[in-house]
């Protein structure tokens, strides 16, 4: 587990953490938000020094919840939640047995977890909070003498570098974060034209679903996280400036009428400003009430607290734009599919990186789709499958743009079905994927789900934009048992082209000790190497040559890498393509280097070949692959992807009126 912070205390004193100090480089990263006009005005102040008994969480759970203050993080304090009602979840974000105020252990820090990029990551911080006039400035409890919510935010903001750093974002990344678990953002307006909501595929695919069927989730209504939000100024709203909110659901459920035995569903919605914002049937003199038995409608009535207010289902879809789903995880940390109820304790997750001349391919558009990372899912059984790509985000790149998000490149993934790890890479591209996301979108994580056959599957992540950078994390949660790996090769880099496409071969092989392992030609043992024939066709297209790259990587970690180069002979007629000519090589990629793989590009008139891998000293063991793509003059298939809606959900911003 990663840690974030140093902690700085000595002997009898308080402790002080100097890698987020309390001034204003750990409010304000450039000023951009309205939290700017703050400057000058902060105080920093211990729990102890705001209130006379301060605690962590209150007695009352209906005091627990999160107030937003006049910092737009209404994103944030959503995912919070999941923690209110999970107190598991709440237990590895905050652990268990740190000393509070008034033990005699207490010495003013406190730690946190957060799931970053595919791993935990600990955050300590001081309990040093920002006031304005005594009070907290941000976000706080309905009781004014728990501290929970304020030290969370203290923390995610400087795992993030600045408060100013969460003013605006999404919920289903703050649910992940706080989670180590999945959250999808569901549409539930019709935006974007009719265009964009064209699936890229045929429609029985699996994809992102655009007008979910809240059914899904009803059954496991008080196990997963709900959230709404809104993208333009709230109908019903009895305050303005009410637009790219987020709220909370905090319960729902099907009551029945007076009349006949028709039911209503009610959703209780909390806004995390803590007041009222809603007009319609279901106010407290609202017509709706009278459609119910009045003992229940009195019941419903009276667990309304501040700033919530109950509206109907008719009511829900016309005046939210989105919903977010955090998916359930129970005690043993085995997630809760929201599509099925089935519990996926099957799990697994590798890294990848797109990286620009090698392998980021663009979208499907592209004839270098191709070049993309590739990963195999080895289905052991028949089984539910939940398959996410999650990008990584640097630091740097954090809200330069804050209402709208454009950090996130567009990404999206896409899987094949397969008969066996031998194949045909540019024939299976060619046909339809047997499930993808929707579309390429601007969001940190995209989800993919089906049910799947055993067999072997081939996933490709891709980014929209060709020679788009940056790593990701491939995630696997199935209810039966699978393998993921990752394809031994990339795609090497090849020469820009207007036409064509790039046909790949690999081929795989290893360096014996004693028995394969020649090393280079300085060496007389060079002819022991590993051999691979291969033919160049006659091609009226290109007479005077084919062009062709070649990547050798060797599969080893960093630390133990070989110095590796190969050689390309032509073999002349008559002999036997699994040797090695005693001619010259008529290309050669040396010198031999120590990285993990080495790539040439060139042209080779028609003829019979062979490469010859090799280390550059002799006896040298290890596992290598060898891909070579010829360019074939071809037309790309026409797969008409469609760039998504800019942000499946709009970063919520929040102003609190004065």
């Amino acid at each position: 587990m990663e840690s974030v912070g140093r902690e700085e205390c000595g002997h009898g004193s308080l402790f002080e953490d100097q890698d987020f100090p309390s001034d204003d480089c750990s409010l304000f990263c450039d000023s951009s938000t309205p939290i700017s006009r703050l400057r000058g005005h902060v105080t920093w102040l211990r729990p102890q020094e705001i209130c006379q008994s301060p605690v962590f969480f209150p007695d009352n759970i209906q005091q627990s919840h999160p107030k937003q203050g006049l910092l737009g993080d209404c994103w944030f304090l959503c995912a919070c939640s999941m923690l209110i009602k999970n107190k598991h979840l709440l237990e590895k974000v905050f652990p268990a047995q740190q000393p509070l105020w008034g033990d005699g252990k207490y010495q003013g820090s406190f730690r946190f977890h957060f799931w970053q990029n595919g791993h935990w990551t600990e955050v300590t911080i001081d309990d040093r909070l920002p006031c304005v006039d005594s009070a907290l400035c941000f976000s706080h409890c309905d009781a004014s003498s728990a501290f929970w919510v304020a030290l969370l935010e203290k923390a995610y903001a400087k795992l993030h570098g600045s408060y100013e750093r969460l003013w605006a974002g999404q919920v289903s990344e703050a649910l992940v974060d706080l989670t180590g678990g999945l959250a999808e953002c569901w549409i539930l307006s019709d935006v974007g034209s009719e265009e964009e909501r064209q699936p890229e595929e045929s429609p029985n695919q699996a994809r992102m679903i655009e007008r979910p069927d809240l059914d899904l989730i009803y059954t496991m209504r008080a196990s997963c996280a709900l959230s709404c939000s809104t993208q333009n100024l709230f109908g019903g709203g009895v305050e303005l400036g009410q637009q790219h909110h987020a709220m909370s659901v905090i319960e729902w459920l099907d009551v029945k009428t007076v009349v006949g035995s028709s039911a209503v569903r009610l959703f209780r919605i909390r806004n995390p400003w803590g007041r009222g914002c809603w007009g319609g049937a279901w106010t407290e003199s609202g017509a709706g009430w009278s459609s119910l038995d009045s003992s229940e409608a009195l019941a419903l009535q009276a667990r309304v607290l501040q700033g919530e207010f109950w509206l109907d289902e008719s009511e829900f879809l016309s005046q939210f734009d989105d919903v977010t789903v955090g998916y359930p995880i129970n005690e043993e940390g085995h997630l809760q599919s929201v599509y099925t109820g089935n519990l996926l304790p099957h799990r697994h997750q590798l890294p990848g990186r797109w990286i620009k001349g090698l392998s980021c391919g663009g979208s499907r558009n592209s004839s270098s789709y191709c070049s993309n990372p590739k990963f195999w899912l080895k289905m052991c059984d028949r089984g539910e499958v939940l398959v996410s790509l999650l990008q990584h985000r640097k630091r740097s790149q954090m809200a330069e743009d804050f209402t709208r998000r454009q950090h996130n490149h567009a990404i999206a993934l896409h899987m094949w079905k397969v008969e066996k790890k031998r194949f045909n890479l540019s024939c299976t591209l060619n046909k339809p994927p047997c499930a993808s996301t929707h579309c390429h979108a601007h969001q940190r994580e995209v989800v993919l789900h089906g049910q799947l056959e055993p067999g072997h599957y081939l996933l490709i992540p891709s980014t929209y934009q060709l020679g788009a950078e940056a790593r990701f994390l491939i995630r696997v949660f199935s209810s039966s048992s699978f393998s993921l790996s990752a394809m031994k090769c990339p795609a090497p880099s090849l020469p820009s082209t207007t036409d064509g496409v790039w046909e790949p071969t690999y081929f795989q092989g290893s360096w014996v000790e004693g028995n394969s392992a020649g090393g280079s030609r300085n060496f007389s043992s060079h002819r022991r190497n590993p051999r691979f024939p291969f033919t160049i066709c006659d091609d009226p297209v290109a007479p005077l040559g084919v062009n062709v790259s070649v990547m050798l990587s060797q599969s080893c970690a960093e630390t133990d890498l070989h110095p590796i180069g190969f050689h390309i002979y032509k073999v002349p007629a008559g002999e036997q393509s699994g040797t090695i000519p005693s001619e010259d090589p008529v290309t050669s990629c040396v010198p031999h280097c120590y990285t993990q793989d080495v790539t040439m590009a060139c042209s080779l008139p028609a003829g019979a070949y062979v490469i010859v891998p090799s280390t550059y000293q002799p006896d040298c063991t290890g596992d290598f692959t060898i891909c070579l793509s010829r360019r074939i003059d071809r037309r790309v298939v026409k797969s008409q992807e469609k760039l998504g809606r800019t942000i499946q959900e709009v970063s919520h911003i929040s102003v609190m009126q004065r």
